[in-house]
């Protein structure tokens, strides 16, 4: 006897919703591909503000035929004002997106069970989406506990702070971590009366709404934060905490770097001897910053692979959304500078492979925007870094990096605000082959075992996903 259609159990899924941009979506597709392993099903409901960009939609290529994707249909922002901040646009994006995400939910649940839904950081206004279909929301955190301990503790410093924090004297202490300048805080609360700030404080009082907060980070490389975050003190409101890092894209997308000449040089350069240069797929640098970092490098007479994006004078986060230079960036660098550094430097326009680089025997130090999934995948493969924040969280995380976990040397820039070539140049050299830059090489690899720990058969990484997995099919 034929079974009906309707008599076939639905398979168990999970609904996730990153907002828009790269950053959030390649940590959550490594959390979808650990799930599915468990027996779960996974469906990306993507909000957009224009058509899917070219890396948006590549990153679905490839993965199991168990995570499925929908773009939704782009939202209409043309009441906002220019120089709107990257977080209110991400915020109202999510928002005007409610009512297609409605559908979506309509749709994924009359073909799937649905059993939980993610959302990140910015995106707490689904939850109650997920509610009327009787799906449990909880909370993806892509970024460091340090910003997560920040974003729970964030409605009582507002109520206790009357003025900018970065006009505060002392620093700001932010629960189980290091204390942080207020001028360090992230982006968005460096101006109370933007909305970005009033965004920012929405979400992290809607945080207690969630069943659980799913944390790209691990204990070895957070215990301050995650431990205290762990706690389950009374009156705290905070849902349980899953620190499931380092979940990092470890780069076996063989079809996009085969024949990438950059792999070919570093194959020919001595073990540990190139610094990578490269500032994330949204960070940007101005003109005259470009040419001192690029002189900063020839007089460090280090080997370098340097990702070169083309400038922008305006904003360091201008390729936000789109990871793609407009122009050949290679025009804007010094006079000479390519031929001069020949055969030492190697220079690629745009976009490099992050991973496979870091995973490089030749590739030695990191000179980073310290973007968290830059940092991660420079922890999962031993490799220290230079700090080079640029914008985000960026300069928090650079406090980390540097105070807090010593994996890292911090270029200080001169009164103008530029890093000029000289301090480039020393700190890259001793990174590279100076005394300080051992020690951080081996603090960094005491790191690197904890996190292969964390991530292997018994590691926590390994059972906080087993147990997310176990109770979301259960529900």
């Amino acid at each position: 006897m034929e079974h009906s259609p309707s008599l076939t159990p639905k398979p168990p899924t999970v609904v996730m919703i990153p907002s828009p941009g790269m950053g959030h979506l390649i940590p959550m597709i490594e959390f979808a591909k650990r799930l599915v392993v468990h027996g779960l099903a996974v469906a990306f409901v993507i909000p957009l503000d224009g058509p899917p960009s070219k890396p948006q939609k590549t990153v679905f290529r490839g993965l199991p035929s168990s995570i499925t994707h929908t773009f939704l249909p782009p939202v209409s922002l043309p009441d906002l004002p220019d120089g709107t901040k990257i977080e209110t646009i991400i915020s109202l994006v999510v928002v005007r997106s409610l009512p297609s995400l409605r559908d979506a939910f309509r749709s994924l649940s009359a073909a799937h069970r649905l059993t939980a839904a993610t959302v990140d950081l910015f995106g707490t206004d689904a939850f109650e989406v997920a509610r009327e279909f009787g799906v449990s929301p909880f909370l993806f955190f892509p970024s460091t506990t340090m910003a997560l301990s920040l974003f729970l503790h964030l409605p009582k410093l507002d109520e206790a702070v009357q003025c900018e924090y970065r006009e505060l004297d002392e620093p700001v202490r932010i629960p189980g971590c290091i204390p942080v300048h207020g001028r360090d805080l992230l982006d968005p609360v460096q101006d109370r009366k933007n909305d970005a700030y009033k965004w920012l404080l929405h979400h992290s009082k809607r945080y207690h709404l969630a069943e659980g907060i799913i944390e790209n980070s691990f204990t070895e490389l957070e215990p301050g934060a995650i431990k205290t975050l762990q706690k389950n003190e009374p009156g705290s409101h905070r849902p349980p905490l899953y620190p499931i890092g380092p979940l990092v894209n470890m780069g076996n997308a063989q079809s996009q770097i085969e024949g990438c000449d950059c792999l070919k040089w570093l194959d020919e350069q001595p073990h540990g001897s190139v610094l990578f240069v490269s500032f994330g797929s949204g960070g940007t640098l101005s003109t005259a910053q470009i040419n001192e970092l690029a002189l900063g490098l020839e007089m460090s007479e280090q080997r370098f692979l340097w990702v070169v994006r083309s400038p922008n004078d305006a904003t360091t986060n201008a390729n936000f959304f789109n990871a793609e230079s407009q122009t050949d960036p290679c025009g804007f660098l010094p006079k000479g500078f390519v031929g001069r550094t020949k055969g030492r430097g190697f220079v690629v326009p745009s976009w490099a492979p992050q991973a496979q680089v870091l995973g490089h025997g030749s590739t030695g130090g990191f000179l980073t925007h310290c973007g968290w999934n830059s940092i991660l995948e420079s922890v999962v493969n031993g490799v220290p870094l230079v700090a080079w924040p640029l914008y985000a969280e960026q300069r928090m995380n650079a406090v980390m990096v540097t105070q807090d976990v010593k994996v890292a040397l911090r270029p200080k820039a001169s009164e103008s605000g530029l890093v000029e070539r000289h301090e480039i140049a020393r700190v890259v050299k001793d990174l590279m082959e100076g005394e300080e830059g051992k020690k951080l090489r081996y603090r960094m690899k005491d790191l690197k075992e904890a996190a292969d720990k964390t991530l292997s058969g018994n590691g926590s990484s390994t059972r906080y996903i087993a147990e997310l997995a176990t109770m979301w099919k259960n529900k």
